[in-house]
């Protein structure tokens, strides 16, 4: 598109749609033309008005009576009051034929000017020129409105296309006489000033924003007719009167609280009413809230603690046509919709073989805690080891342990403690020496 946010030079960067965008456009109010591809028949000729967007999602519509051949995007200039205008094509073709049926606004109505060419590179330069003055004018304006100590608002300016005229958008809760205000404006500007007062819809729909869903907010978007939206509508869908949560950013109620009020008023024709006491011999039971779309009503009883009670929808007007006879339940605990159910076993655990942790080793644990223990070490000083004393067996017979293949270096396989064994060895030969007695003895 022709766009400044995403093209340079008429040349689309983002879309590349070419001048014809065929989901989402690049402006507020983007309108889908799902009868770009179909062709008229022969005898009928095209509409000859347009739809031109301008600045902040305006819209107006125009005669093109030199049948230009125009497409989504194209830049034209347009008759302006006085001078001309500077806007985007924005729909053509039989749609805005129903965009005009839309508005109640006749082809012949006065209020429906000329478009007069597509605009040439010094038209668009110009028209640059007046949009970048605009956020200049918006700060001075808003400096005289507060040194004139006027009650009002300046929310937007906006320059026409041949930067000859500006309309200053304003906020007021009562009349403003701002006679002087426009004198002093046109002769700081050098232009022609029109004053034009808007809504705080209108104007979170012209600065924009994100809404509390976490998407644009609709009046920026989509959003064309602004209906009233009461506290009625909250009521009615089971909401909390707060004014935080309800209020949009424009400090109006949203405009979302009416999107979904006809269904909640469909459903609500099958549910009784609210202001009559549940009557049983326990005591009355009183409204408290309702589910919709569970069909859930919860009762309150005061004899009971006021205890809330969550009884089915048809359960409350079988209590209620029960009450009309002059009958009464026992309790409306038996009632009770949230009352836990007593569900049967389908099978027992015997064996304990659906158990998820059937196969963890147990005492693994208990095997590394001591494999983590230090041994106490082996040798002459630590007195309780093994082998620091002399065995019995060693003083016996010295020798078969000497000839042990199990202590010696040559025999089969060596023990671990290989330092501890020669320490043995030693010893004993010190004894055998100590001891020459000893070699009488018979060997075994």
């Amino acid at each position: 598109m022709g766009c400044g946010s995403c093209s340079t030079n008429g040349i689309p960067k983002g879309c590349k749609s070419n001048g014809s965008c065929g989901v989402k456009g690049c402006e507020k109010h983007t309108v889908f033309d799902w009868l770009s591809d179909m062709e008229l028949p022969g005898h009928l000729a095209p509409f000859e008005y347009v739809e031109v967007r301008f600045k902040n999602g305006r819209k107006e519509y125009y005669k093109n009576p030199s049948q230009i051949r125009l497409y989504m995007g194209d830049v034209v200039a347009v008759e302006g009051n006085p001078g001309h205008d500077i806007g985007a094509v924005s729909l053509t073709g039989e749609l805005v034929r129903l965009q005009m049926n839309k508005r109640k606004l006749r082809p012949e109505s006065p209020d429906v000017r000329k478009l007069y060419r597509k605009a040439n590179q010094r038209d668009i330069d110009i028209w640059q020129t007046a949009r970048d003055r605009e956020h200049e004018t918006m700060v001075r304006s808003r400096e005289i409105v507060k040194e004139l100590n006027l009650n009002m608002k300046l929310s937007d300016v906006e320059y026409q296309g041949d930067n000859a005229k500006a309309t200053f958008y304003y906020i007021a809760d009562e009349r403003v006489d701002f006679r002087e205000l426009i004198k002093i404006l046109a002769s700081e500007f050098k232009i022609r000033v029109e004053m034009r007062q808007i809504g705080t819809r209108q104007e979170a729909g012209k600065i924009g924003g994100i809404g509390s869903c976490g998407r644009e907010l609709c009046c920026s978007t989509w959003l064309t007719d602004f209906r009233s939206v009461n506290t009625a509508a909250a009521r009615y869908q089971q909401l909390s009167l707060n004014p935080t949560k309800l209020a949009g950013q424009c400090g109006k109620l949203k405009c979302c609280l009416n999107y979904e009020l006809d269904t909640y008023l469909d459903a609500l024709k099958n549910f009784p009413d609210t202001n009559k006491n549940l009557e049983t011999k326990a005591g009355k039971a009183y409204f408290q809230k309702m589910d919709i779309f569970k069909e859930l009503l919860w009762y309150a009883l005061p004899d009971q603690g006021n205890e809330w009670v969550a009884v089915k929808l048809e359960d409350v007007k079988h209590i209620m046509a029960l009450n009309e006879k002059g009958e009464k339940p026992e309790s409306l605990i038996d009632f009770n919709a949230n009352k836990p159910s007593e569900e049967s076993v389908a099978y027992e655990n015997v064996v304990g073989q659906d158990e998820l942790t059937r196969f963890d080793q147990k005492g693994r644990g208990d095997n590394r805690r001591r494999k983590g223990r230090k041994r106490p070490a082996k040798g002459r000083n630590n007195p309780n080891a093994q082998g620091n004393g002399p065995k019995p067996e060693a003083k016996a017979n010295p020798q078969a342990k000497a000839q042990s293949p199990r202590n010696t270096k040559e025999g089969g396989s060596p023990n671990k403690s290989g330092g501890t064994n020669r320490n043995r060895n030693n010893r004993n030969r010190r004894r055998k020496n100590s001891n020459p007695g000893n070699n009488d003895a018979p060997k075994s």
